[in-house]
């Protein structure tokens, strides 16, 4: 058995996310393991960039309301207690609403080379408002 205490909070990094957001390392993937996730905190109106995962995602939300998007335009509302998974190599992003933050425990599942995440751009003004319209 392993006692874990506390991580500190860290601020995620502005060439990834869209405003502020903040991150609780949960578990780093170290071999034999690969398993990689965190606590994420959205405020609101932040988002992630688009971004895709080589083995796909799993996000628990915790806390809040948020939104998860997908290339095909497809989005959905998600709230404390529910569960979305991406498959891998699905681009997808996810943040929380304009006006409640978001929290998430997001789980992946690393290869050799890391925990397989391949970030991308931006998600849009424009793409986040059009994504608010259709869920609320």
């Amino acid at each position: 058995m392993e006692h874990i205490t506390a991580t500190p909070t860290s601020k995620a990094p502005a060439e990834r996310f869209t405003g502020d957001v903040y991150l609780n390392p949960i578990e780093a993937p170290a071999p034999p393991a690969r398993l990689a996730s965190a606590l994420v905190r959205f405020t609101p109106g932040a988002r992630t960039n688009w971004h895709a995962h080589a083995n796909g995602q799993t996000l628990y939300v915790t806390d809040g309301v948020g939104l998860v998007g997908t290339r095909d335009g497809s989005v959905v509302r998600v709230a404390a207690g529910q569960t979305v998974k991406c498959p891998p190599a699905e681009e997808h992003w996810h943040g929380a609403t304009d006006t409640t933050l978001m929290a998430h425990i997001a789980m992946v599942v690393g290869n050799a080379d890391g925990d397989g995440t391949t970030w991308l751009q931006p998600v849009t003004d424009e793409t986040y408002a059009d994504a608010l319209r259709h869920t609320a």
